[in-house]
């Protein structure tokens, strides 16, 4: 995993300053900045853990890349301290630049990684980035991150999905990824020893037909929309 890490590290290093501008140009397509994708998917994970009445006091964002959604995960209800990790140290550097705190912290990931302890580990778009033969490894590190009862959610680009290609094509950094299914996903998990939760299916329709996104919620349960929730436990 170290030389697979090393090359993404590399990558994300050349792209870190204008890593928001690519990805928007990418997004620009559903009419809908990174900001609205990124509260969106806070906002939802939040709702699934209150409604299993999990209180995650401390969370991991693996793979935090310039840090938005690691800022973000402070507005789960329980939240008191995030830990970003990135192997990219140009990335980190940006992160610790616009949201480090007393209550967010950022360190590089690296082959002396040591695992934390958390109630709560999220990614979003860090699997389709890492080679089939490391993803096992990577998502080991993050099991022995998380305490016992404690979840991992993990958000990727829905594979099944043309608007989520079509995307992904438009944005340097992610056109060689390799697209991950959520059954995919989930068989990962499981064979690292989490428990699967939920599956949920999100972002279904652009912004031109936005009065429809409410039907979303009933519909997140089909394998339509442009991302993915797996929500797993570590019983």
């Amino acid at each position: 995993m170290r030389t697979h890490a090393t090359l993404e590290a590399a990558e994300f290093d050349r792209a870190a300053a204008s890593y928001d501008n690519e990805l928007n140009r990418g997004l620009a397509l559903s009419g809908e900045s990174r900001e609205y994708f990124a509260r969106a998917r806070v906002a939802w994970l939040d709702g699934r853990l209150q409604r299993l009445g999990a209180r995650p006091r401390t969370a991991l964002d693996f793979g935090c890349g310039t840090g938005a959604s690691t800022g973000l995960l402070l507005g789960l209800s329980s939240i008191e301290h995030v830990i970003g990790v990135d192997p990219s140290v140009r990335s980190i550097e940006i992160a610790r630049r616009s949201w480090a705190s007393d209550r967010v912290t950022f360190d590089v990931f690296d082959a002396q990684f040591k695992p934390v302890a958390v109630e709560l580990a999220f990614c979003n778009g860090v699997l389709h980035h890492i080679s089939r033969p490391d993803r096992g490894a990577a998502l080991r590190l993050v099991y022995q991150s998380v305490e016992v009862g404690g979840y991992f959610a993990v958000w990727e680009n829905n594979a099944l999905s043309p608007a989520a290609r079509a995307v992904m094509r438009r944005i340097p950094f992610d056109r060689d990824a390799e697209p991950i299914t959520a059954c995919q996903t989930r068989r990962l998990l499981e064979q690292t020893g989490f428990r699967i939760v939920a599956t949920d299916y999100l972002f279904i329709f652009p912004r031109i037909l936005r009065v429809l996104r409410p039907l979303e919620n009933r519909l997140s349960r089909w394998p339509i929309g442009a991302q993915y929730l797996v929500l797993s436990r570590r019983d």
